[in-house]
């Protein structure tokens, strides 16, 4: 496969997958705010941080609020990383591997990125942006059980999932970093303390597990929400297809299928960053994780900087572009006995 419709096809995967957990983020946002648990502009500029995209929504709108919130995260084409702007772009990568793909992909693809388009038009006439929001949920889950079923499961495939898997566990961590960005730090413990396992405070964790939709296999399998225990079932539990373990271990399994390499071993630099981040979550625990002197936003910062690092060593191994020889000669030539 030529390294650049790999590219197309990880990346397109990963635009559609980042489109959906924008809308879930935002949803869960709605759904505190409807609560009325704490300010609305906290709220909002909570959200605007979680993807880490503050300083150019500050500059161009200042006071965060629902409206500009909405719109710079969903309509903003100037925002690369707002719902229209992924799927414009995912758009233009199925556009490009067509060949690669099934038909029935590309026109999915193609009717979510109209309909948003659509939306973005009559947006000022939107009664019900949870609508809009489910929607986008809805479509991005059409796409990936399309992609499954009207596949062949081969090397693109595997690119594919690999791309969605490592998009869904950053943004699942992003998610559950919410108190960071909601909650003062004497509410949550401080960095430096141990956190509480009964804090729940104005963070609905309810929310947050619903906005990965795993509130209800958490409570078949915990019964009570704490935040310790959403903490251990987000970030490490093996089954459940949005926790960030089951993530890594199926995107490693994908890694693997392409190279025919095997766990426990690497022959590159992806390999090796993605087995090992794996293998630490093998064997993490969550008390080590929550009781740790950087608490939970520091293990989830690492995470997220280790997961780019992996994103990284994927592109350096797949895509990037290597000199095929020598394009000059290291050392002088000489001719007749002088030196050109």
């Amino acid at each position: 496969m030529l390294s650049r419709v790999a590219e197309s096809i990880y990346w397109m995967n990963r635009q559609i997958e980042r489109a959906e957990n924008i809308a879930r983020a935002t949803e869960t946002t709605l759904d505190m705010a409807l609560e009325g648990a704490m300010p609305p502009a906290r709220l909002w500029n909570g959200l605007v941080c979680t993807f880490g995209d503050q300083a150019d929504f500050w500059q161009r709108h200042g006071l965060a609020d629902q409206r500009s919130v909405i719109d710079f995260l969903a309509f903003d084409r100037h925002n690369p990383n707002s719902i229209v702007s992924c799927l414009a772009q995912a758009r233009e990568n199925a556009r490009t591997v067509r060949e690669m793909i099934s038909s029935a992909m590309w026109h999915e693809i193609n009717r979510f990125y109209l309909e948003v388009c659509g939306a973005r038009v009559s947006y000022g006439e939107l009664e019900n942006p949870l609508e809009f929001l489910t929607d986008v949920k809805r479509a991005s889950q059409l796409i990936t059980g399309v992609t499954d079923a009207t596949m062949a499961h081969g090397e693109a495939w595997h690119f594919a999932r690999m791309g969605r898997l490592i998009e869904r566990a950053d943004k699942t961590s992003r998610v559950l970093d919410v108190e960071h960005f909601f909650l003062p730090a004497t509410d949550r413990g401080g960095e430096d303390a141990p956190a509480s396992d009964d804090l729940v405070g104005p963070i609905d964790w309810s929310s947050v597990l619903d906005s990965a939709s795993a509130l209800e296999m958490y409570r078949k399998q915990h019964g009570r929400i704490s935040r310790r225990n959403v903490a251990e079932f987000l970030l490490l539990d093996r089954e459940f297809p949005r926790a960030v373990h089951f993530c890594l271990t199926k995107a490693e399994g994908s890694l693997l299928a392409i190279t025919g390499g095997q766990q426990g071993t690497y022959s590159n630099a992806a390999e090796q960053k993605m087995g090992r981040l794996r293998a630490d979550f093998d064997y993490a625990s969550i008390d080590e994780i929550l009781t740790r002197s950087a608490g939970l936003h520091g293990f989830i910062d690492l995470l997220q900087e280790r997961l780019n690092a992996a994103s990284n060593a994927v592109h350096e191994t797949f895509f990037a572009t290597r000199p095929t020889g020598k394009l000059f000669d290291t050392q002088p030539r000489q001719t007749a006995g002088r030196s050109l």
